[in-house]
Formats: C-alpha cells, structure tokens, sequence
C-alpha cells in the first residue's frame, strides 16, 4: 500500500507543483508580492498531500513563541523544509547559496525573504546574512535555520556548523529549538504512513557562551532522535 501511495503522492504533488511553480516565477515580474501567497499557498497543498495520500499526520507539540525568536531546526527530510511555510506565519531562513542560482526560482525565494549562504566566504559571508536578516527581525519574522547543515539520517547527529553560534552571538534573539522525526517515514523512496512529530523546545535565552548554547541546542534539536529499524 505504501508504494501505491507514493506513486499518487508523486504524480500529485510534483506534477502539481511544475506549473504552479512555473505560474509563480514568471507571476512575481507583474503582480508584486505574489511569492509570499505562493510559497504559503504551495506549502498548503503539500501538506494536504502528505496528510491525504501519504497517510502521514504531522503532529505539533511544544509551544511557538509570540514575536522574533531564532529556530533551530532538525533537518531529516525534504518535509520540513517544504511545511515551514505552512507551519511559521511569514518565515524567513538561511539557505545554502547553489538554490538561489535556479533561474526564476531564486528570484522567487530571495523575495519571500530567503537568506543565501555562502560557506565558503567566512566572516563576508557572515557579515552578509547579518546585514539581510537585520530588516527581517525589524519585521518580527521568525527566523530560521538548520544549524546542522543538510540532510541528516535518523539516528545520526552532525555536529552543528560553525555560523550558527556565530549568528546566534550577533542577532541576540532567543533560540528555539526545534525536534523533528521525518526521516523514517518522509526521507525514502516508498514513504510510509504514520505520525511525524515537529517538536519546539524551550527557549535558550541569548547571551550565553558558544559551547553552552550549541550543547543546549543539539541536544534539543535531537530529543526525537532515536534508531529505527528500516525496513523495504
């Protein structure tokens, strides 16, 4: 059944998302301001997706903060990458600097409020993703990041890059980490139904020392992760 699922999910979701993205693209040039209803609006659709012909439910725990606030979020799957629309109220997230070169798309992205990295460049880069995020947190957008960096496999834990206490000592906001289980059901070919749960945990309060806050955040962005058997 889950490969039956898959298949529909696949044809649904991605043939859907071709010309509503491509509408998107070429949209923004006319009616300014379309790319915020059209990332929350695709958001919503693959949310309904995954509810409706995955079979996976995707249960929220924890409390979200009112106002700005940096979340740190696990990173297992396309899943959450795609629900943060759908799940925050106008975020805005660092990036890694390749998805903003896709022609239209990249447009589409930095106008939503997507913020490239550039791992490579250091202290410019950093400087950079100050400046760009500056504006945003004016706003009271939350602010996002996967301080680990890509994808990771359930039950293994990268440790977190080196921008994240950097970016966490110069924004000043409190971080709230974010648990997430995705990747046994959502990161494979055959995906299966089931429950994913996206956890927030308690506020880290800014202005603490590197190794305490990185400590306190990857233990947090963690608390869900556990081994699994996989099964085919």
């Amino acid at each position: 059944m889950h490969v039956l699922r898959s298949l529909i999910f696949y044809v649904v979701f991605y043939g859907g998302s071709v010309p509503y993205i491509l509408g998107a693209v070429l949209l923004q040039y006319v009616i300014p301001g379309i790319e915020r209803a059209a990332c929350d609006n695709w958001s919503a659709f693959h949310h309904w997706c995954v509810r409706n012909l995955l079979g996976i439910r995707i249960e929220v725990t924890g409390t979200m903060p009112e106002g700005a606030a940096f979340y740190a979020l696990k990173h297992e799957s396309f899943l959450e990458a795609i629900e943060i629309p759908h799940l925050f109220d106008h975020p805005s997230g660092f990036a890694k600097q390749e998805l903003f070169a896709i022609p239209g798309w990249g447009r589409l992205a930095r106008s939503y409020g997507g913020i490239p990295v550039a791992r490579n460049e250091g202290a410019k880069a950093l400087r950079f993703m100050l400046k760009e995020v500056r504006p945003l947190i004016a706003q009271q957008r939350p602010i996002l990041i996967f301080p680990e960096g890509t994808r990771a496999k359930h039950g293994t834990r990268p440790k977190l890059q080196a921008g994240f206490a950097a970016l966490y000592k110069l924004i000043g906001l409190p971080v709230i980490p974010v648990a997430v289980n995705s990747g046994p059901l959502y990161q494979r070919l055959w995906k299966k139904a089931g429950t994913i749960r996206i956890h927030f945990g308690e506020p880290i309060p800014p202005g603490l020392p590197r190794d305490e806050v990185e400590r306190r955040t990857h233990e947090a962005i963690n608390a869900l992760n556990t081994p699994v058997a996989h099964n085919s």
